[in-house]
């Protein structure tokens, strides 16, 4: 069983934060909290601890790693060059739920970039994850600390569930994530910035802070944390649903929804979540509430869609990777790349929320 420390009592912080440090600096790894979901870091430097991040996930070598930095002047370490558009971004979203893409240094480890010519950075907005940024000195390479391709962690106790037998795993403490989805990756590696996948910081403040985004014309998309077309998955057959089908759920199947269950659904059914209407409330419970579903056997998991639109383009993102619905993911992201989504003529309040 990994070792817990809790650093969310600022009484116990400080010692928590310095045993994550030397336990990086030894070569272990650490889940440490970030604002979007949980990490599992390694010193970004390390090779042979990157590598133990991989083979921990089951994670294919080709997938390339966030590298948290404590400041955004720590970006020219790692990028070749650092356009204008990175700055402006960092400048209005660091700390915060975003990743840069940009060209890498000839010295970033392959390892970390996952043999591809550029690198994925951010800084972020949590308060555990920069005092251990801070007393490390360096950065911290980190993936969501989950088996690849599973359902992200949003607490410490979902990183202690699915690395239950690895002694050697750190875990820091720091309570449950405020955002839940995991960050917006921006492309900034060569021309016009280009959405790779949404999140936290959404297109239309993307578009405020640097101008047009590209769209598929660009060309090749580099490779990106968490682009592949079924992620986030529950190991549970998983569907997306109109609202109308909800009224014929079968009895074993369990349900993530935007309303509580209808009053003659069968007590002893599987699971009904309600989530509720408002997107960022939604996006911070999604992952837990998918873990509960998963846990309690049920055959199948249906979620009901929820409105394609600003707001809600990075759960929709999510809960078309967690379907498998590979086709709508890739189309979802195309048009994303393009322009913030305006609201759907005729759609109820409840729609836009």
């Amino acid at each position: 069983m990994p070792r817990s420390l809790d650093a969310r009592d600022p009484a116990r912080q400080g010692a928590a934060i310095s045993a994550a440090a030397e336990h990086l600096r030894a070569g272990g790894l650490v889940a440490f909290p970030t604002e979007t979901v949980y990490g599992l870091g390694a010193r970004a430097r390390d090779a042979a601890a990157v590598a133990r991040v991989y083979a921990l996930k089951g994670r294919p070598p080709n997938h390339p790693l966030i590298v948290h930095l404590a400041d955004a002047s720590a970006m020219s370490a790692w990028a070749a060059e650092v356009p204008e558009a990175a700055r402006r971004l960092a400048a209005a979203y660091w700390p915060g739920p975003l990743t840069v893409v940009l060209r890498a240094r000839d010295d970033v480890p392959a390892s970390v970039t996952g043999g591809a010519a550029t690198v994925a950075l951010r800084v972020p907005d949590h308060p555990v994850a920069m005092a251990l940024l801070l007393a490390l000195g360096e950065g911290v390479a980190a993936p969501s600390a989950n088996r690849f391709g599973r359902v992200s962690p949003t607490s410490a106790a979902h990183v202690l569930q699915e690395f239950e037998r690895d002694a050697d795993l750190l875990v820091l403490d720091g309570g449950p994530c405020a955002v839940g989805l995991e960050s917006t990756i921006v492309d900034l590696s060569s021309g016009a910035p280009r959405l790779l996948r949404p999140g936290g910081v959404g297109v239309r403040a993307l578009i405020d802070a640097v101008g047009p985004l590209a769209g598929a014309e660009a060309g090749p998309r580099p490779p990106a944390p968490g682009d592949q077309l079924r992620h986030y998955a529950p190991d549970v057959p998983t569907r997306l649903v109109e609202r109308a089908e909800l009224t014929e759920v079968p009895f074993e199947v369990a349900v993530l929804a935007r309303r509580a269950p209808p009053p003659e659904r069968p007590v002893g059914a599987a699971p009904w979540l309600d989530l509720g209407r408002a997107p960022a409330a939604y996006a911070r419970a999604l992952y837990a509430a998918l873990r509960v579903l998963e846990a309690s056997q049920p055959s199948a998991i249906w979620i009901e869609r929820v409105p394609d639109t600003e707001p809600w383009r990075a759960v929709v993102d999510r809960l078309q990777r967690a379907s498998g619905d590979a086709a709508s993911a890739l189309q979802a992201a195309g048009a994303a790349s393009t322009s913030a989504t305006p609201r759907r003529q005729g759609a109820r309040p409840e729609e836009t929320a």
